[in-house]
């Protein structure tokens, strides 16, 4: 049972006069924003516009220390406390809490003898990538460059490579976190190990990571790209038997798209339903050709853009949007894609079908990523063979046609169906969001290892967990 947290019971007159105290309390220390400012809205803005963030207060500290001081302040204040770095992730409502943008915590470090980095909350793959490119070093990122760092790694991360160089959060070897008592800790395997544990795929749910020390990969240049195809139910069978026979240099998703004719969208994809085969290969080029060129034969390619190139372009591979898009999003995880399951894909969302979607991926999960790391963490369905994720437009006049028509999907691919999710990719937040996401012993473990840090219920992404 948690301890009785002093933001639970309020009048509505109590929270605005919570949340002013701890302004003025910060005033001098670090920097405040409240609602109505320019930063407030800057800083406060997410990536999706469909899931606005509306905190009573933004806090935008330019160091760990500044950090610790909000968490601390606002536990003495009875105001609970959410996190954002660029806008990608998902969070509880904030509309009682003070919002600590970690923007401002943007120092990068490569050591190239070391083969590590070491990275602020603030800072994006993209830069991560480009700083270690130039010693041939390579970050185990996601697909979108333009994603954050920590916040990305809390949840895991399966990204381009993740069958061949693992998921993502294994490459972490130390994090610098402020629990919800509002201490700086540093976290390893052997200093704070049930933190260490919790942080890399709990979602924020021990602290604020404030930065992380990341192991770098030797890879200058892989062997990647896409290949285009208006024959989405030739290339879905045929990717779905191709794929699980993959080596383990291999890693590949598939995506069906229905892409508006739009800047920026090549003419041969816009305004019609064609399929995309995502392929990186880090191994010989030529033998990473030889591998794909089934996939190549199977029907005739709009686009392919598989061809040798620098890991800083790996971004490339997926060509996920950088700009604001209000989208509505849906996952789950397949245990299996055979021949009856891919028939049912398609005829849930081929070029015939009535699907709302602009996109419908599938990832294929296994290899390296389905390893469990030699320190063992928080990260769910590492068993899981296949992702299953959903984007569509959530303007005024779609969205309830598109959640529609995502549950319709679902509800469809039900006999083929696992339990789980991964953090990254489930839409939601609260209780419901981690039952579905991770099973009881994590749950159970999180809400301990929360209790003992943030024995008031700080943290809003614990509460996820902490369940009365």
């Amino acid at each position: 049972m948690d301890l009785p947290h002093p933001a639970r019971e309020v009048t509505s007159t109590s929270v605005p006069t919570r949340v002013d105290g701890l302004a003025d309390a910060l005033d001098g220390l670090v920097p405040v924003h409240r609602p109505g400012t320019p930063e407030h809205a800057a800083l406060s803005a997410a990536v999706n516009p469909a899931r606005p963030r509306r905190p009573a207060l933004v806090a935008a500290p330019r160091t760990p220390q500044e950090v610790a001081h909000v968490v601390r302040l606002a536990g003495e204040h009875g105001v609970r406390v959410g996190v954002q770095g660029t806008g990608h992730g998902r969070s509880a409502p904030l509309d009682d809490a003070v919002l600590v943008s970690t923007v401002e915590l943007d120092h990068l470090t490569v050591l190239p003898a070391l083969g590590r980095a070491h990275v602020g909350a603030g800072v994006r793959w993209a830069q991560v990538v480009a700083d270690a490119a130039r010693y041939g070093l390579a970050p185990v990122c996601g697909s979108a460059p333009s994603v954050g760092v920590v916040g990305y790694l809390t949840g895991g991360g399966h990204g381009p490579l993740a069958r061949t160089l693992g998921v993502s959060s294994d490459r972490v070897l130390a994090l610098d976190v402020v629990t919800g008592d509002g201490v700086l800790r540093r976290a390893t395997p052997v200093e704070e190990p049930d933190l260490f544990w919790g942080l890399r795929g709990g979602r924020g749910a021990l602290g604020v990571v404030v930065a992380v020390e990341l192991e770098l990969v030797d890879q200058p240049t892989l062997y990647g790209g896409a290949l285009w195809s208006a024959d989405v139910e030739r290339v879905v069978h045929a990717w779905a038997a191709w794929a699980p026979g993959l080596p383990a240099q291999a890693s590949t998703s598939l995506a069906v798209m229905r892409l508006p004719a739009l800047p920026g969208v090549p003419e041969a994809l816009a305004g019609r339903t064609t399929v995309a085969v995502r392929f990186a290969w880090t191994g010989d080029p030529e033998a990473g050709a030889s591998v794909l060129a089934p996939l190549r034969a199977v029907a005739p390619l709009l686009e392919d853009t598989v061809a040798v190139m620098p890991y800083a372009a790996i971004g490339s591979i997926h060509g996920d949007p950088d700009a604001p898009v209000p989208v509505h999003e849906s996952h789950l995880l397949l245990e299996d894609l055979g021949p009856e399951a891919s028939e049912r894909l398609v005829e849930l969302v081929g070029p015939g079908s009535p699907c709302a979607q602009v996109v419908v991926e599938v990832r294929h999960l296994g290899g390296a990523a389905s390893r469990q790391p030699t320190v063992p963490d928080a990260v769910p369905s590492r068993a899981a063979a296949w992702s299953l994720f959903t984007v569509g437009m959530a303007l005024p006049a779609t969205v309830d046609a598109v959640a529609a028509d995502a549950a319709r999907i679902a509800a469809a691919l039900a006999p083929w169906t696992r339990p789980g999710g991964l953090p990254n990719f489930t839409p939601g937040d609260g209780p419901g969001w981690a039952e579905r996401v991770y099973p009881p012993p994590t749950r159970h473990r999180l809400a301990e290892v929360s209790r003992r840090y943030d024995p008031d219920g700080v943290l809003l992404a614990a509460h996820a967990f902490r369940t009365p």
